[in-house]
């Protein structure tokens, strides 16, 4: 099994520095890299991070905006967003040793292909070993140290073996698979089925409501995995349903804040959640797969203003009764 001492991690985003923070407490040498040279230096200067107020960055943790030295490393996290993971696999090529692994740690589907985030890194970088990792984590509470537990996976299980043990640790804990298919569908679809959660909490349904809601929504994320070839067990472990209890009840996910904005008739703010960009595409492959997915195509709908809330409500819930399933 390979023996992994340095990890890069490739975006200085909350979940980017959380990520470095439990590298370094796996005993991991760290480098955080950040694009903009001036944002990196402040950074280093103050031990902080904006986009994750209150909690420090430890000062063995490299902090810097030379992508080329962030590259040697042994492991690459890349933590982009989903939308801009194909332009960062791509400007890590070039600097990348042959199997490197490049980990995609973003969850959604590349709008306009409908690739998985793996499937980029494939095509960008294809000297690195694609891996994923995902599952039900907050960037504060991974930050600060509290337990949390994800998944991780390559098409290798020594690779994902070997990365779970240079990644984990007593407070983060990483289960490894190679069903890479599976972790990758969980973390696009749940945030997808995190907006309608917080529609629901933001029209104010109800608990029974969010609560059918949320198994519904799994329902259809088992049934678009068995379509794409997922385990049954990925799609009920921590990456698929984990993931999306977590996400459909906390206001903590932006998804779920979008839903509850978006309920109570409220502007969404101007940046995009990674929810707005997948919920087209997973309507679409789930037309391409021919399976029905009337929650996920409904999110869709209310985003692209083809229905009201209420509209889209009134439709759900009046489709014929069915056996569950």
């Amino acid at each position: 099994m390979p023996r992994y001492q340095t990890v890069a991690v490739i975006g200085a985003g909350a979940w980017g520095t959380a990520l470095a923070s439990a590298a370094a407490r796996a005993g991991r040498d760290v480098v955080l890299y950040v694009r903009d040279a001036a944002k990196a230096q402040t950074m280093r200067a103050t031990r902080q991070n904006t986009r994750l107020p209150g909690a420090s960055i430890a000062a063995g943790i490299d902090i810097t905006s030379d992508l080329a030295h962030a590259a040697r490393s042994d492991i690459v996290l890349l933590v982009t967003p989903a939308q801009r993971s194909r332009e960062g696999a791509a400007a890590l090529a070039p600097h990348l040793a042959e199997g490197t692994p490049l980990v995609a740690c973003a969850k959604g589907i590349e709008h306009g292909t409908q690739k998985f985030m793996t499937e980029v890194i494939a095509e960008a970088a294809p000297r690195a070993a694609p891996a994923i990792l995902s599952g039900p984590g907050f960037a504060d509470d991974v930050a600060r140290g509290l337990p949390t537990a994800v998944t991780l996976a390559a098409h290798d299980d020594t690779l994902a073996q070997a990365l779970v043990h240079a990644l984990g640790s007593a407070t983060f804990r990483p289960y490894h698979t190679t069903d890479m298919r599976g972790v990758e569908i969980g973390g696009a679809a749940k945030n997808v089925f995190a907006i309608a959660a917080g529609i629901v909490a933001g029209r104010k349904l109800g608990a029974s409501a969010l609560a059918a809601l949320t198994t519904r929504g799994f329902a259809e994320l088992m049934r678009l995995g068995r379509a794409c070839g997922a385990r049954s067990d990925t799609i009920s472990g921590l990456s698929g349903l984990g993931d999306l209890i977590l996400s459909c009840s906390s206001p903590q996910s932006r998804n779920f804040s979008l839903g509850v904005a978006l309920g109570r008739g409220e502007k969404p703010g101007d940046t995009l959640s990674e929810g707005e960009f997948t919920a087209p595409v997973l309507a679409e492959l789930a037309l391409a797969k021919g399976v029905d997915m009337p929650l996920a195509q409904a999110v869709a709908a209310i985003l692209a203003r083809a229905v009201t809330i209420d509209e889209a409500i009134e439709q759900l819930l009046t489709r014929p009764f069915r056996a569950e399933g």
